[in-house]
């Protein structure tokens, strides 16, 4: 059944007209039906008068419900205006009667009579399904525990099965019975309990919310801000509303209009390149972008510093002003303050000067004072935008900007002595963060990771995260996405975790820290980026539902980030764990952190092979083959690499992780020094050996390596390999889940 469209319009253009705010619980009945949905039989009553002239009860039942209908009563339980009663006559008129008593005075449309729908009270039967409006994605809509026990089951259940979220842009009818899967509420009613028949087909549930999510599509948020019906109530086979409040709403803001993404091709690969902000005589941070981009391997000849009074800085030839550069500029990089950047920008887009600007300077749109600057400098864009020309792609404000190493350029105006990069090979990671703060922070503890871009955004008042998603989604170089944000532009979010969908569905990653998760933490972000942080819950459950990687925590960001640059191409076959420690602790730790991985259950060639190694070794009287493997501390480099390899090539193992406690006397797990006559380096040490294994296997596997900074160098020769090393098992297993 599909929305009875002219029955819903007509039902929220009456509420409009008599400036409600709200619909009645009649009027919200009566669209939800028109929705698709079921809704118990009833009349309204004007009053006593109108129960008086009841000779018969208006439908079958021995019970009846009756309700105060009042737009000003949202709460009809708490007022005394729900009574359960008889449906008889005699006893509808003086339920009636009494109501009319306890709300004399107060403006009241009339009583709602409805059928009693018999049902248990309790988790999984009576369900909340409500819709609303969010910045960041549009409507969506949510699932959860409904009555009497909502607030207190939100509050206990763990936050992944609380409650489905999905927005309609990104909800098909997979992604909604994969959502409903998840809540535990649901499955009470929906899977087999003890041996007892589930209560209803997970199917009925997803029709009633692809039904609602339908409504929400096409009404929210105007004239629909929210609605919410609680309880849905499961009963006979099937989910009833039993009550519904809808408050009115209005237009959300226009969308921004869309840039034109092709031209951050020309922000991330210039050709040309113009400085503004440079100071001749001290190192300010344009002189810093100017020695970067310089470092980085920019062609000087190709660079221009807008200058007035000097001929040249640092070898790179200077002009008077933006109407004096020689050519439209691919990228122009504005370090000027903030009261300088309108006119700037203004001058950019009404003369054509630069194709893309990286803008530095905060205090837009933090500050209310700023607004006339801003409002002058968007309307500068958008006149550009008008024309044939489309008008540049702008990066900022309030950014550190750019490093791109197929660009050869960095603006990220810290000095290499401060922030040194890895200058191998560039890793396929783009890392955007609204943060250049936060991205300096990460970059300074990459290591030998080289971002292929490093993208600091700001305050996203022009290009945002989604327009460079999009944009490199088109670029096969890019394998993994690291994005920290602090929030969304209007509507963004929804773009962003569509284009998200499509990146992970064909195998690449993106992995996502949203901050700005509290009231104070939404405060700061406000007055740190400007930009609105949106509803947390919303971000997790819809990202992760678009197949995004969600980090806990900062740290948890970072980890992710390695691990799947370490991993990427090695997609496991299953959920099947090998692995081994020589600890006996760690074995256990390991057991006790499998999350979704079960243990594997090795081959009989493979338990052969392996007690070959343990019997070579003189240790199979205290060694037996199992998962984890248990190896002792006695267990040396060579027979820890063979074991290793053997379990990574049994059939059963889709997936490994080996527990590295190098403070056995049996390894060469320490940098040479005094007192000993070990050397981490030498050749066949337990870290050269690591790396080896794991360019010669093509399954995903992670080390541990529980131990303090004297076994730094082991953890960097393996990392330099390709392994990803961890330093606690439970930490590796959760991520690695």
């Amino acid at each position: 059944m599909s929305l009875d469209r002219p029955r819903i319009e007509g039902l929220l253009a009456a509420a409009r007209h008599r400036d409600l705010g709200v619909l009645t619980e009649p009027e919200g009945m009566d669209l939800l039906e028109a929705a698709g949905l079921a809704a118990p039989r009833r009349v309204v009553l004007a009053g006593s008068a109108a129960a008086q002239a009841l000779a018969a009860p208006p439908f079958p039942g021995a019970r009846a419900v009756l309700k105060v209908v009042a737009p000003a009563i949202l709460h009809k339980t708490e007022a005394g205006g729900v009574a359960v009663i008889e449906n008889a006559p005699a006893a509808i008129r003086a339920a009636v009667s009494e109501m009319e008593r306890r709300f004399a005075g107060q403006p009241v449309d009339g009583y709602l009579l409805a059928e009693f729908v018999p049902h248990e009270a309790g988790p999984g039967h009576e369900l909340l399904l409500g819709m609303r409006w969010t910045a960041d994605f549009g409507p969506v809509v949510t699932v959860g525990a409904g009555g009497i026990h909502t607030e207190f089951l939100a509050r206990s259940i763990r936050d992944d099965r609380a409650l489905a979220l999905l927005a309609p842009g990104l909800a098909d009818r997979a992604a909604i019975e994969r959502a409903l899967a998840r809540v535990a509420v649901v499955r009470l009613v929906t899977e087999p309990q003890r041996g007892r028949p589930p209560l209803v087909p997970p199917a009925r549930l997803a029709d009633v919310v692809e039904r609602f999510l339908e409504l929400a599509a096409a009404f929210v948020p105007d004239p629909i801000a929210e609605f919410e019906v609680n309880p849905l109530a499961l009963s006979d086979g099937r989910f009833v509303a039993l009550d519904a409040l809808l408050k009115l709403g209005r237009p959300a803001a226009p969308m921004a209009a869309p840039r034109p993404i092709a031209r951050i091709g020309r922000l991330l690969q210039p050709r040309t390149a113009a400085v503004v902000g440079v100071s001749e005589k001290g190192m300010n941070p344009g002189r810093m972008i100017l020695r970067n981009l310089l470092a980085d391997g920019f062609p000087a000849e190709d660079i221009t510093v807008v200058k007035p009074g000097s001929e040249s800085v640092d070898g790179v030839k200077c002009v008077p002003s933006l109407e004096a550069l020689p050519a439209r500029q691919d990228l122009l990089i504005l370090s000027i303050s903030a009261a300088q950047a309108p006119e700037a920008i203004a001058a950019v887009a009404e003369g054509q000067r630069a194709e893309s600007v990286i803008l530095i300077p905060g205090g837009l749109d933090e500050k209310p004072e700023s607004a006339p600057l801003v409002a002058r400098m968007k309307q500068a864009i958008a006149d550009a935008r008008a024309t044939a020309w489309g008008g540049p792609v702008i990066n900022g404000g309030n950014c550190l900007g750019v490093r791109s190493v197929p660009g050869r350029y960095n603006t990220l105006f810290i000095p290499d002595y401060k922030l040194p990069f890895a200058r191998g090979a560039e890793s396929p990671l783009a890392f955007v963060a609204g943060s250049g703060a936060f991205a300096v922070a990460k970059a300074s503890k990459f290591g030998t990771m080289n971002p292929r871009y490093i993208l600091t955004i700001g305050n996203q008042m022009d290009l945002t995260a989604a327009d460079y998603l999009e944009y490199l989604e088109g670029d096969p170089a890019v394998e993994v996405f690291a994005v920290y944000l602090e929030g969304f532009r209007p509507l963004d979010g929804l773009r962003f975790l569509e284009i998200a969908r499509r990146i992970t569905a064909g195998g690449r990653t993106v992995i996502l820290y949203r901050a700005g998760r509290t009231s104070a933490g939404a405060a700061a972000a406000a007055s740190h980026t400007a930009a609105v942080a949106g509803d947390y819950a919303a971000t997790r459950r819809l990202a992760e539902a678009a197949g995004v990687v969600v980090a806990d925590t900062l740290e948890d960001f970072e980890d992710l980030a390695r691990l799947f640059l370490a991993l990427r191409g090695r997609r496991p076959a299953g959920r099947r764990l090998g692995a081994l420690s020589n600890a006996g602790f760690e074995c256990v730790a390991i057991a006790d952190s499998l999350g979704d991985f079960t243990l594997a259950d090795f081959s009989p060639a493979t338990t052969a092979a392996i007690g070959e190694v343990l019997q070579r070794a003189r240790v199979a009287e205290i060694v037996s083959v199992h998962d984890p493997m248990d190896l002792t501390p006695i267990m040396g480099d060579a027979d820890t690499e063979e074991i290793l390899r053997l379990i990574l090539a049994d059939p059963g193992v889709d997936l490994g992780l080996a527990g590295l406690v190098p403070l056995t006397q049996a390894w060469n797990s320490l940098a040479r020094g005094e007192g000993h006559g070990e050397d981490v380096t030498r050749d066949g040490s337990i870290a050269h050996r690591m790396a080896r294994l794991f360019r010669e296997s093509t399954k995903p596997w992670v080390a541990v390596v529980d131990a303090g900074a004297l076994y730094d160098p082991m953890v960097a020769l393996m990392e330099a390999g390709g392994v990803p090393v961890f330093r606690a098992a439970d930490r590796a297993l959760r991520l690695f889940n």
